[in-house]
């Protein structure tokens, strides 16, 4: 890597940021990016220039949408200047998933956006967030992540964003990508390439013309649909993790059909990993029926992804037509 290599790093909070609050009783988000980067050894062999930036200091799961619009904006007027060669976010690790794919729909420059974070604090023995904020660095400055869009890098994994998961609650492992695999992982102060860089259907615009809400409704066993019901009329779209490839009690189609006809329904699985089917099974609440019925198939998006993606079109005040063919490119 060269003398000029800029990365830009943007500190969010999490528990990579948390040290003990003894009022609090516990851990709390404190650190800045300089603290940070204070604790992580050995980048100042690599020709690096650092440019630090405290966004915000708050727990994964307090970020919102506003948080996350005003991030994409910065980091978008950042590298416009072009003298940046890649962006690291640190942030807490319940909403990563979220905020990678949040940032690879609306991200349109060359430039790679790195997510990372950590499972354990730095109060705890071997904490892993120096180690993950270090390979993310190396991953944001490596010229052959260009065009990549956003990725998730922790555990030494680089993972993309349409794929990768939050899989256990507390292991250093924790992320993967169950549709696909990591397409790389840092070793040797580089990264090595196992997979081609994801495809990419963008970027959708930065600004939004309306505030909406959609739903997310996860469908279980004996579901009677009554709180299904409860969304009617207080959405601007819904995500329905349904069960298995695309399936439903047959006591909520009707509910169902009723909602598509007034606002954009989405079919999920709850699954996490593997599509949601368009034409296999034929019974009152499969997902060939859902969708005769005006559901919109999300294929091999989670839940929580679609979720984002028909917010993002929603804002931008897309049609349905518009919404089903975003669907059908992203989904894949």
């Amino acid at each position: 890597m060269g003398a000029t290599t800029t990365v830009a790093v943007y500190s969010l909070g999490g528990t990579i940021a948390m040290t003990t609050d003894t009022a609090a009783g516990g851990v709390v988000p404190a650190l800045s990016a300089h603290d940070l980067l204070a604790a992580v050894p050995g980048l100042d062999g690599h020709g690096l220039e650092l440019r630090l930036h405290d966004f915000r200091r708050v727990p994964g799961a307090s970020l919102t949408f506003d948080d996350l619009t005003e991030l994409g904006v910065a980091v978008d007027k950042t590298l416009a200047g072009g003298d940046v060669d890649g962006v690291v976010i640190t942030q807490g690790t319940d909403t990563i998933e979220e905020t990678a794919f949040f940032l690879d729909l609306h991200h349109g420059h060359e430039q790679p956006i790195i997510v990372t974070g950590a499972m354990r604090n730095p109060t705890m023995a071997s904490p892993d967030g120096p180690a993950n904020l270090y390979a993310a660095v190396l991953a944001a400055a490596d010229p052959r992540l260009r065009g990549a869009g956003a990725l998730v890098v922790l555990n030494d994994e680089i993972h993309a964003a349409r794929h990768v998961r939050k899989s256990h609650t507390t292991s250093p492992a924790a992320f993967t990508s169950p549709c696909a695999a990591p397409i790389g992982r840092i070793a040797e102060d580089g990264v090595q390439l196992t997979a081609a860089l994801p495809h990419r259907y963008g970027p959708l615009a930065q600004s939004r013309s309306r505030e909406v809400r959609v739903g997310l409704y996860t469908v279980s066993l004996g579901d009677d649909g009554e709180l299904l019901a409860a969304w009617d009329g207080r959405c601007d779209g819904l995500v329905v993790a349904a069960f298995g490839v695309g399936h439903v009690p047959q006591r909520l189609v009707e509910s169902l059909e009723r909602l598509a006809a007034g606002i954009p329904v989405v079919l999920s699985s709850r699954i996490g990993n593997g599509p949601v089917l368009t034409r296999t099974y034929g019974f009152p609440g499969s997902e060939k029926d859902l969708i005769s019925r005006g559901l919109i198939p999300a294929g091999n998006l989670g839940p929580y992804q679609a979720r984002l993606l028909l917010h993002a079109l929603l804002a931008q005040d897309a049609d349905r037509e518009t919404i089903t063919e975003k669907f059908s490119l992203f989904a894949h």
